[in-house]
């Protein structure tokens, strides 16, 4: 795979550079600006956690900042700043754990210990793909799905950090092994071992392949009767537009449930005795929504979750309600 994010112009580098070096952090901020975002993504790939990702980013800036005089200025920085990147997330993921969606646990089970969950993350942050070719515009978009996403989250820290660098950022072995200050040949032993594991956890499509087939119509028209379905309190329609398999989780509660049978009861008995307002949202480049319940005492609808849905072919084989969500985040009201 051939490297898929600009490189800055050398010559530009060399003068942001040696004024930075000087103490000017204007310069240094043009400098390692334009990697900020996708630092923060490659964080989020790593880490499951859009709030983790911020901070860690900022880190790694900081750390770049007061180490600026390690670098040996051979080359473009963006390989130095990954390499700080991903060496900061390698000691947070040994630190952290995982994170996880309930419907990675067993259905009824609790966790033996607090779960740390997947967060979704605001395609809003991923304005700057605008500016990569169509083909690597692609590949970065796929690679914050959230099914990409969580199945990353089943790799040991050193699998997953190798196959991100190969696969997603297009670094070659032995870059990526320099990266890691590991042998080439731990690398790429690193990287078969994800790539299988991944073949059993990934979908056989990916949501961005999925909507280009779906064509904006039928994603529109899809969206357009889940929502009105749920405001409209119709289940029929609710049940009819999922895969006879489908799962419907809703972090941090660790239950979930699957197939028309378990979700259609979980909707009458509990979700749909409440009137709802749904508003599109974009996250994880999915069809996704801000939900809204109705709140008798406020007399408005007030923030009820995020939900992210993962399509297959026409219809809905995964809802993820995630609870906690920050609507604001996804630029969405605090209440509707």
């Amino acid at each position: 795979m051939t490297r898929t994010w600009a490189e800055e112009p050398g010559g530009a580098q060399g003068e942001l550079l040696a004024a930075a070096r000087s103490g000017d952090e204007e310069a240094f901020g043009r400098l390692v600006g334009p990697f900020r975002d996708e630092l923060r993504a490659h964080y989020y790939r790593m880490l499951g956690s859009a709030h983790d990702a911020e901070d860690a980013v900022q880190e790694t800036l900081d750390r770049a900042w007061r180490g600026l005089d390690r670098f040996e200025d051979r080359g473009p920085i963006r390989p130095w700043l990954y390499k700080i990147a991903t060496n900061r997330a390698l000691t947070l993921i040994d630190r952290r754990g995982r994170r996880e969606l309930p419907a990675d646990l067993s259905p009824g089970a609790a966790p033996a210990t607090e779960v740390a969950w997947l967060e979704p993350y605001p395609d809003r942050l991923m304005s700057w793909t605008d500016e990569l070719g169509p083909e690597a515009r692609l590949l970065a978009r796929e690679s914050v799905e959230l099914a990409f996403v969580a199945a990353l989250q089943h790799l040991p820290a050193l699998q997953r950090a190798v196959l991100l660098l190969r696969d997603v950022l297009g670094y070659s072995a032995r870059e990526s092994a320099d990266l890691l200050g590991t042998t080439v040949a731990a690398a790429n032993s690193a990287l078969q071992r994800a790539r299988t594991t991944l073949r059993g956890l990934l979908p056989a499509a990916t949501q961005q392949r999925t909507l280009r087939e779906l064509g904006d119509e039928g994603r529109r028209e899809l969206a357009r009767r889940y929502a009105d379905a749920w405001e409209a309190g119709d289940v029929d329609t609710i049940v009819s537009l999922l895969t006879e398999d489908a799962k419907y989780s809703m972090p941090p509660l660790t239950a979930w449930y699957q197939g028309h049978a378990g979700i259609r009861a979980f909707l009458e008995e509990g979700a749909l005795r409440r009137r709802w307002r749904f508003l599109a949202a974009e996250a994880n480049g999915q069809v996704a929504f801000g939900t809204y319940m109705w709140d008798v005492e406020a007399g408005r609808y007030v923030p009820g979750g995020l939900d992210l849905l993962v399509l297959r072919g026409t219809r809905i084989a995964e809802v993820v309600s995630f609870l906690d969500a920050d609507l604001t985040t996804f630029g969405l009201p605090d209440g509707a």
